[in-house]
């Protein structure tokens, strides 16, 4: 079983929440901690998942993995 991946990155308003392969993002705020701890929730609902934080520049900061390791 593959893993749900999601990423925490920076928006024109904010910060946004979004699955990998979606067109919209599920979370949208102004505030990354608030984007991040709601993507997470996401995440763990849907183990095995990762969430991936990137920066402005699409570097990835920090990965969280939930879930058995596949």
């Amino acid at each position: 079983m593959q893993r749900t991946k999601y990423y925490v990155l920076p928006s024109h308003n904010g910060w946004e929440g979004m699955m990998e392969g979606a067109i919209r993002a599920s979370v949208v705020a102004r505030n990354k901690e608030e984007v991040l701890e709601r993507t997470i929730e996401l995440a763990r609902k849907r183990e095995p998942s990762a969430v991936i934080v990137q920066d402005e520049n699409g570097v990835i900061n920090e990965e969280f993995t939930y879930g058995d390791k596949i």
